[in-house]
């Protein structure tokens, strides 16, 4: 894998301020094949958070609907399977079953107007349309 690879997955201002949006991508594991990799989003003004979008406690997805990621007062990510809270900019856990743990974070940078992952390989469309034809 190459560090300095980074993959556009949205335009920044695709995700409004104090919004959690999820993506589902494919990445390729450490055994060269392709897997799920579930991400979650969060921008808050000018700053970016990716975390992978697994609870911590159990294994499930964060989002209880499409994109709800945010607790009630939209300030913490919440698991929407038995209501554990985490902080925006960590990922710690703070409150629910596995607080003390954390989100496992994502390396996000900000390009030229695009939010992009870094220091991982994505299987990208073309890849895998090939590999579906074989």
């Amino acid at each position: 894998m190459d560090q300095s690879t980074a993959y556009a997955i949205c335009a920044f201002n695709d995700i409004p301020s104090q919004r959690a949006i999820g993506f589902h991508l494919m990445i390729l594991g450490e055994d060269g094949e392709p897997r799920p990799w579930p991400i979650v989003i969060v921008r808050w003004g000018k700053q970016v958070f990716g975390y992978l979008n697994r609870c911590p406690h159990n294994g499930v997805n964060l989002d209880w609907e499409r994109n709800q990621f945010l607790d009630g007062n939209g300030t913490r990510l919440m698991c929407g399977k038995h209501g554990a809270t985490f902080e925006l900019g960590t990922g710690n856990c703070v409150n629910g079953p596995c607080k003390g743990e954390s989100l496992t974070p994502i390396a996000l940078a900000v390009l030229d107007g695009d939010i992009c992952v870094t220091g991982v390989t994505l299987v990208e469309e073309d890849e895998a349309a090939c590999e579906e034809e074989v």
